[in-house]
């Protein structure tokens, strides 16, 4: 009877000790990044697993400004295309979120926001492992600071 106790008491431990390494994987496919009124991102690389099929990036907006004022918004786009995406983006307006309608170089993007708020977008990982990607923000004269790498991590 000990021994049954013993293999019950090292079986739970085992499954609890496993628990938030199995969690971790969950949350490595769910992405935040911070942006604020000094025109900056709290990070400048993200990165997923390529395992995540479907990554969801929520955009938090730190500061106090108005997004016709301080927007942000969070794009994603081949590094090659970032400058020249953001630069047609100038002139969509802030109803277009600064960003060409229809343009085939956004690979993901979130709405523009202001101080205090938050935004989220679920974007498909399909085809992006080992290409050079960069995020950026989109509102006019913000992509030259606040940009960095996003990289889809091969197993």
């Amino acid at each position: 009877m000990k021994a049954t106790w013993m293999l019950i008491a090292t079986a739970l431990a085992a499954t609890l000790a496993a628990s938030p390494a199995m969690a971790q994987d969950d949350n490595a496919c769910q992405l935040t990044i911070e942006g604020n009124d000094q025109m900056q991102f709290d990070q400048d690389a993200m990165s997923v697993p390529a395992s995540c099929d479907e990554v969801t990036l929520t955009l938090e907006h730190t500061g106090s400004m108005e997004a016709n004022v301080m927007g942000h918004n969070w794009v994603l786009a081949e590094t090659d295309d970032y400058q020249a995406v953001a630069q047609a983006g100038m002139n969509a307006g802030l109803e277009n979120d600064y960003l060409p309608k229809d343009d085939e170089r956004v690979l993901a993007a979130t709405e523009v926001i202001g101080g205090g708020e938050s935004t989220s977008i679920t974007f498909s990982t399909e085809g992006l492992a080992g290409r050079d990607l960069t995020f950026f923000c989109s509102f006019p004269g913000h992509y030259s600071m606040m940009n960095g790498t996003f990289t889809v991590t091969e197993e």
